[in-house]
């Protein structure tokens, strides 16, 4: 179960490295050329992949907090 985890959390940590980077230059991009919709969300872009990405990293930590209280309930 925590191996599926882990290569869960790894391909997901990849995916949230590519959208930080897509959005940074989206993000980059809008601010260059004064198009502050597309600057906007190149920003809410950044911020959805860091939050990803916190997410992935917290995941093995999450199952195997959840998996010990399951098993403490029996």
């Amino acid at each position: 179960m925590r191996d599926v985890v882990g290569a869960g959390m790894t391909f997901g940590l990849v995916l949230s490295v590519l959208a930080l980077i897509i959005a940074a230059v989206v993000w980059g991009f809008g601010a260059n050329s004064s198009n502050p919709h597309l600057a906007g969300r190149g920003k809410s872009g950044v911020l959805v992949a860091c939050g990803a990405a916190v997410l992935c990293g917290a995941a093995v930590t999450l199952v195997n907090f959840f998996w010990d209280v399951g098993q403490g309930i029996s």
